[in-house]
């Protein structure tokens, strides 16, 4: 089976409102009924998305989208149901999720702290035990982890070997603690017992659009771009030599949620784990020219001779500088800290070798791809089109 694609590769996302009407088909024809657990976040952004879109397999979808926090302003033209809910409240999750009786298929794209197994359990459990009594006509559970099942977590030292990559889906557990392993054995528990279809995610480094995410990296380094170009200082990668030379993969955040579609209606996908990648390699050289054009600012890359930098350390006092751009150029407003996690480059920066086999998506019928550096530039040019950055 040739999969869905809907557009060509790289291209920029498309609204998903035209002449001010919703590309979603009349509320008397949905087929099937999405809830998007973490919806303001990078994967869970673009599932807002695709999911709506008139020819999206499955639909019509009418989409519900859960979040912490209150609706933000570039969602207000999304025809989803948002749900404000803080998701690790028993209580408060029970209240606000169970009279969501018509939900057919939960996206599971959120998490908190991953060094705290306990809270991502419980947040994972309140909102199965919300749906699955209510919801009779639920099919499916899509959960979202990564690849730190084959490394650890970043945030713990375990002092436990990562498997070498290519990293494959049949790869064993590490013996360390990892909150994705809580996950999965509530998901295998909840679907057995219920009747239930599941996917698991595994997602490389991924590109896409979210001011809220916590580990968006396009939005961290467009962030430390403009702060170069406004304070007249050329862009220096402060990463690792073997950072910089290696090769990476990463998925775009349109594909992965293609990919969440394509495990949630096709029989072939279900109740299998996937790695989820553009399917090509880059360096980060590569990147470092397209940021470079894109904000039209000197290239530096990597100087000869360094060591690595923390941009954490670098960037810690840039509060006021970010505060700056944002008013001078008129920008929707955002906090340093919420629009840039300039730890997670530091480790994107200092991992080499990092890549994911997707073969096993191809022998079951996923060939969604993406021009990884088209990728990465798209998302620049979808946070200017927002006001995000300049």
């Amino acid at each position: 089976m040739s999969w869905w694609r809907r557009r060509s590769v790289g291209a920029p996302q498309e609204s998903i409102i035209e002449n001010g009407h919703s590309k979603q088909q009349n509320a008397q024809a949905y087929k099937s009924v999405a809830l998007i657990v973490g919806v303001t976040g990078i994967a869970g952004a673009s599932l807002a998305e695709v999911l709506p879109l008139h020819d999206t397999p499955g639909g019509p979808w009418k989409v519900y989208g859960v979040a912490r926090r209150p609706r933000p302003t570039w969602t207000e033209n999304s025809p989803i149901n948002y749900i404000q809910c803080d998701i690790s409240n028993t209580t408060e999750t029970i209240a606000k999720l169970s009279p969501l009786t018509d939900v057919t298929h939960i996206f599971y794209v959120s998490w908190m702290g991953a060094e705290d197994c306990a809270i991502n359990a419980t947040m994972f459990k309140n909102i199965l035990d919300s749906i699955i009594p209510n919801a009779p006509n639920l099919q499916h559970i899509a959960l979202q982890t990564g690849v730190k099942h084959y490394m650890g977590i970043f945030e713990t030292e375990t002092g436990e070997k990562p498997h070498d990559s290519p990293y494959t889906e049949d790869l064993p557990r590490l013996n360390v603690p990892n909150f994705y392993h809580d996950l999965e054995d509530i998901l295998y528990e909840e679907t057995a017992k219920n009747g239930l279809t599941w996917s698991v995610h595994r997602p490389a480094l991924i590109f896409g659009f979210s001011p809220c995410s916590l580990m968006n990296i396009a939005s961290t380094l467009s962030v430390y771009a403009a702060i170069c170009k406004h304070e007249k200082k050329p862009l220096v990668y402060p990463g690792s030599k073997g950072s910089w030379d290696c090769y990476v993969d990463a998925v775009d955040a349109e594909l992965l949620a293609e990919h969440h579609v394509w495990a949630a209606v096709d029989p072939k996908a279900k109740n299998e784990v996937f790695n989820c990648s553009n399917g090509d390699a880059f360096m980060w050289k590569h990147i470092w020219k397209a940021l470079a054009d894109k904000f039209e600012i000197e290239m530096v890359g990597y100087v000869e001779g360094n060591e690595q930098v923390s941009m954490a350390e670098m960037m810690k006092d840039k509060d006021e500088v970010w505060d700056e751009i944002v008013r001078v150029n008129k920008l929707v407003p955002t906090k340093l800290k919420d629009i840039a996690a300039f730890w997670f480059a530091d480790i994107a920066f200092f991992l080499q070798n990092v890549m994911s086999s997707v073969n096993k998506n191809k022998l079951h019928g996923f060939e969604g791809f993406r021009d990884s550096t088209k990728s990465f530039v798209s998302c620049i040019d979808k946070m200017k089109a927002y006001k995000i950055i300049p």
